[in-house]
């Protein structure tokens, strides 16, 4: 018998109605917070640029138990998801546990000495303390805008410029018959880019780093990548962390075919992509780099790239001017408008430094067991800094392994030992043999989308693990399967 917590998810995105559908499916008392007006996280509807869209095809990113409307696309644009997510809501029960408009400040251990945190929060009537059992944060990854501080933005405001965060594009018109600098080359940048293009802006011009592989919807025209980077014969074509001697030598004797196998990849992408022609071949090769870091194709970016539609320059702002933006070359770009596509700010602002200095390393990496749990810090857990291409899925899976070990009831309950031995390697991995991993603090599970679930289903003691041998290995990830799998873990009561 498991006592029944009043838990606290922080956070009403994909990963906090996750968590709070796992926790209270499980008997406990659930209470969500959210400091916006809506649920939703990244597709609320006020945060999302125009035309935004996922990245994964619709059957990978939902919940195990709900599909999305057949009627929706393959790729579902933003609004679809917000109103997918918040039928999720509403079939859980989940809306009336959710207090928008609600800020976490602070946080401490409780004073009474008993389990849990005391949280400071904040809403329109005020500041006040409330304390919980337990605490799940599903913050993600996509929480604090990262807003660069260059030089001479008064005068470019003051000239009648605008300067915003990517996450603040979030009306085509304002591009219309102006100068629109994009800096940053990711997923966000190539899309605000193309839609100033098609919204009617004078001049578009993005500024990137360094180019990176991307992957178009439909590799060569016709295959969906899906069927090539999310099937487990693939992912097996990177060595994980943990192998075996004998894995270790497979890899070794298969290392001739791997290797061809990705430069035929890349042969087809820069063609297909007009690399070459645009200049924008990446240097380093794909299998190094695949990792959450690797976006998809903006359909029509590198067409208005080839043909001067979007101007393409590597470098980073130095500063701005009236009218213009300086660049790091010295080169001047006009500039009405500049979207700022710098991505999101990693951390848990409202942890106390002392329990911060516990979950992330001083090159910061995270101190996550599975990427849900520290034993470092207790009566807590994180649900959706597990990324991925497949997110909604990775969320899922990991909310419901957070209950079952909040509970003490995952079939193989890690010691804080076994948890801190685990997390060490994990960190000499991502360090020393798959830098990839590090990035976004080391919080990506991709390209080990199986690997990862193998190990969360084992942990949760799945008694149904696999789908038949062809499908487990040439299929992408099927939700409704490990829906399946979860189903066939131990029951438990709470009380």
């Amino acid at each position: 018998m498991v006592a029944r917590k009043h838990v606290c998810v922080i956070g009403a995105g994909v990963s906090g109605l996750a968590a709070a559908k796992a926790f209270r499916q499980h008997g406990h008392q659930v209470t969500v917070l959210e400091r916006s007006h809506d649920l939703g996280g990244v597709w609320e509807p006020s945060r999302s640029y125009p035309e935004v869209q996922t990245q994964s095809p619709k059957d990978l990113y939902r919940y195990t138990d709900k599909a999305m409307p057949d009627a929706y696309p393959e790729w579902p644009k933003g609004r679809q998801v917000h109103a997918y997510l918040k039928a999720y809501a509403d079939d859980h029960g989940i809306a009336p546990l959710i207090r928008f408009g609600t800020e976490v400040r602070a946080m401490a251990r409780r004073a009474d000495g008993a389990a849990g945190w005391t949280l400071t929060l904040a809403d329109a009537a005020g500041t006040r303390d409330e304390s919980f059992d337990f605490v799940a944060v599903c913050t993600g990854q996509f929480s604090d805008r990262n807003v660069p501080d260059f030089p001479g933005a008064k005068a470019f405001t003051g000239a009648g410029g605008t300067i915003l965060h990517s996450s603040d594009y979030t009306d085509s018109a304002l591009a219309k018959g102006r100068d629109v600098v994009v800096l940053g080359f990711s997923k966000s940048a190539t899309d605000i880019a193309v839609n100033a293009v098609q919204s009617g802006a004078r001049s578009v011009t993005i500024v990137y780093r360094e180019s990176v592989w991307r992957v178009p919807y439909f590799i060569g025209g016709l295959i969906n990548f899906k069927r090539i980077l999310y099937i487990r014969a693939q992912e097996d074509m990177f060595p994980a962390w943990g192998l075996s001697r004998r894995s270790r030598i497979g890899h070794a004797l298969a290392k001739p075919f791997i290797w061809a196998n990705w430069r035929a990849l890349e042969a087809l992408l820069t063609i297909q992509l007009k690399l070459n022609r645009t200049g924008l071949r990446p240097k380093v090769p794909i299998e190094r780099d695949i990792s959450c870091s690797v976006p998809i194709v903006t359909p029509g970016l590198f067409d208005m790239i080839a043909d001067g539609r979007i101007r393409a320059v590597q470098g980073s702002f130095d500063h701005y001017e009236a009218g213009q933006v300086r660049l790091t070359g010295g080169e001047t770009v006009p500039a009405d408008i500049a979207v700022l596509a710098t991505g999101w700010k990693l951390g848990v602002p409202f942890l106390p430094e002392a329990y911060r200095a516990k979950l992330v390393e001083p090159d910061g990496q995270y101190r996550l067991f599975r990427l849900i749990a520290n034993p470092d810090l207790p009566d807590m857990g994180f649900v959706g800094f597990n990324s991925s291409f497949a997110t909604v899925l990775c969320a899922d899976l990991a909310a419901n392994w957070l209950v079952r070990y909040t509970d003490g009831m995952l079939a193989k309950q890690p010691t804080p030992e076994a948890m801190r031995e685990n997390i060490a390697m994990m960190l000499h991995w991502k360090r020393h043999e798959r830098p990839a991993a590090g990035v976004y603090g080391g919080l990506c599970v991709a390209p080990f989308h199986f690997r990862h679930f193998d190990e969360l289903i084992d942990d949760i003691g799945a008694t149904v693990r696999r789908r038949n041998p062809l499908a487990e290995n040439l299929l992408p990830p099927d939700a409704e399967a490990y829906g399946r799998f979860l189903a066939s873990a131990p029951r438990y009561e709470v009380r």
